[in-house]
């Protein structure tokens, strides 16, 4: 879908967030837009057999309007693959941690497959910032 817009997470660094949607567990993408027009997007492309979603959050989406981004870091981890019966279960999680001048948010994405499919989640802008184009 955005494979060729994927970005580094760190490009949030430096930007002033005008607002955040999909801020809810389950949600299977979250949105960050900025002041100078651009449009970033936490998403997992989905593949066949795989569920990966927002598990948990910490922070609150109003708080942090005009908030300016001071860093953001992105922290993954899986949990060994285990067979229950005739079928292999993988889980992984990927945290994402954001510290603006307002406060932080902090998001747990879970993902859960047979352990052939991708667990992961991507980081890609929609609509490219102005000061970038």
């Amino acid at each position: 879908m955005y494979y060729d817009k994927q970005v580094e997470l760190y490009t949030l660094n430096g930007k002033t967030i005008k607002s955040i949607t999909g801020l809810q567990i389950d949600s299977e993408e979250v949105r960050v837009f900025t002041v100078c027009g651009g449009e970033y997007l936490f998403y997992h492309e989905q593949d066949c057999c795989e569920d990966v979603a927002l598990n948990d959050f910490e922070g609150d989406a109003q708080d942090l309007i005009g908030a300016l981004i001071l860093s953001a870091e992105e922290v993954k981890g899986t949990i060994p693959i285990r067979t229950t019966g005739y079928q292999e279960e993988s889980t992984s999680w990927t945290f994402y941690k954001v510290e603006t001048s307002k406060g932080g948010l902090w998001m747990r994405w879970l993902g859960e497959s047979n352990g052939y499919y991708s667990e992961s989640v991507e980081f890609a802008w929609v609509n490219k910032p102005d000061e970038e184009k």
